[in-house]
């Protein structure tokens, strides 16, 4: 179980790097777009099986919730570090909720 939960958090990631790929395709034109879309199509594919494979024992609300909050509170350090989107306190703090919540779910999972 321990494993799937690794599974999940790496999965997780991987949502990360899909919605990266997506931010530089926008940004780019040519084959590089073509390539970013490329990268986008992989990573969304290692990212869903890695849920898919969570999800045989994790409960799938939990399982889902986690994935989704990893892949949002990455993309948008993602945004902040290489996308020089804006850092507010209320970004700040919801993202801090975003990762207790997280965080609470992963604890109170069987």
């Amino acid at each position: 179980m321990i494993m799937n939960w690794i599974l999940l958090t790496i999965g997780g990631l991987f949502e990360v790097a899909f919605a990266f790929c997506l931010a530089k395709a926008k940004e780019t034109a040519g084959n590089e777009m073509y390539l970013w879309y490329v990268g986008f199509i992989v990573t969304l594919a290692i990212s869903m099986t890695l849920l898919v494979k969570a999800i045989q024992t994790l409960p799938i609300g939990t399982a889902y919730a986690v994935w989704t909050g990893i892949g949002a509170f990455g993309t948008v350090l993602a945004g902040i570090v290489f996308f020089k989107e804006p850092t507010t306190f209320f970004r700040l703090f919801f993202l801090t909720t975003l990762i207790i919540s997280i965080i609470g779910l992963r604890v109170v999972s069987p």
